[in-house]
């Protein structure tokens, strides 16, 4: 252990928690590396010990295993976050996703913000191993003016911008697979288009369910050609048959593109897409609605 020091062992998302702990007295929850590469959440508490002659200080670290208690609180907020029947994030989370992106700022279509690093203050301590220190925050800043704005597509066609879709799904015939063939068709149905949803997205899009037979996907850095070719393949593999109950069933699905700006709350982006939805909905013959 002489040979490292914390910052060489911490998970590397956990590094920002190190550096933001005090030396005195500070405590954190953060996960750190065992021999063969894996990750045990510790609580870590610090305390700073002085000789009776208040000679040199020395940094007492004190580290206990807390994976148990961890994977326990994890699991707990994975099941308030996710919905339980098909294992997308739910209509909380999916709000709160959305609400991370957006702030009460408006922002121009070309309008963004310069990211910086953190500024933190000067080293408290320099024993727990070679090049690192235990920091505290500086002054704090500004949000908004270290925040990329959110952008969206202008009018009706595509002007090169790149956005943050929001595609709101609502399923097409469902009723009537609840009502013919019972609840548990339906929710066979409903795990296979949401496995069907997440399959034909990218890493780092969002699917959730907002309930009911309606989904929600965040798909960003789209163009508007982008956002509707998406909403096309992921209809057309809706629509392919699904065994549920022992038979073959089809739904269809109606699609509503609408994209997240500065200046938008969470509800307002989802009651666009919503309405956009049903204005597509609508435009479709009734005979046509259920697969395509």
């Amino acid at each position: 252990m002489r040979r490292y020091s914390f910052s060489d062992l911490v998970h590397p998302e956990d590094i920002g928690t190190l550096l933001r702990t005090s030396a005195e007295g500070g405590r954190a929850e953060l996960r750190l590396g065992r021999r063969d590469g894996t990750y045990v959440w510790v609580s870590l508490r610090n305390s700073v010990v002085a000789d009776a002659a208040d000679g040199p200080r020395f940094l007492l670290t004190h580290v206990e295993d807390i994976e148990e208690r961890k994977r326990r609180e994890l699991q707990l907020a994975h099941r308030a976050s996710h919905d339980s029947l098909t294992g997308l994030p739910n209509s909380a989370e999916l709000r709160s996703r959305l609400s991370a992106r957006l702030c009460q700022r408006s922002a121009s279509p070309h309008a963004v913000a310069e990211s910086v690093d953190a500024a933190y203050g000067h080293p408290a301590f320099d024993v727990v191993g070679p090049g690192f220190d235990f920091r505290q925050a500086a002054e704090p800043y500004d949000a908004y003016d270290h925040h990329v704005h959110t952008v969206a597509p202008d009018g009706d066609h595509d002007d090169g911008t790149k956005g943050l879709a929001v595609l709101f799904c609502d399923l097409d015939g469902f009723k009537s697979i609840n009502d013919r063939f019972g609840h548990n068709a339906g929710d066979a149905v409903l795990i296979e288009v949401a496995r069907r949803l997440s399959g034909g997205v990218r890493d780092g899009d969002t699917v959730a369910r907002l309930g009911g037979d309606e989904f929600v996907i965040l798909a960003d850095g789209l163009g508007r050609a982008d956002a509707q070719d998406l909403a096309v393949r992921l209809r057309n593999e809706i629509i392919q048959p699904i065994r549920a109950e022992g038979r073959a069933v089809r739904v269809g699905a109606s699609f509503g593109i609408g994209w997240a700006h500065c200046g938008m709350t969470a509800d307002e982006v989802l009651k666009s897409a919503d309405e956009r939805m049903y204005v597509e909905k609508r435009s479709r013959p009734k005979q046509h609605r259920r697969a395509g």
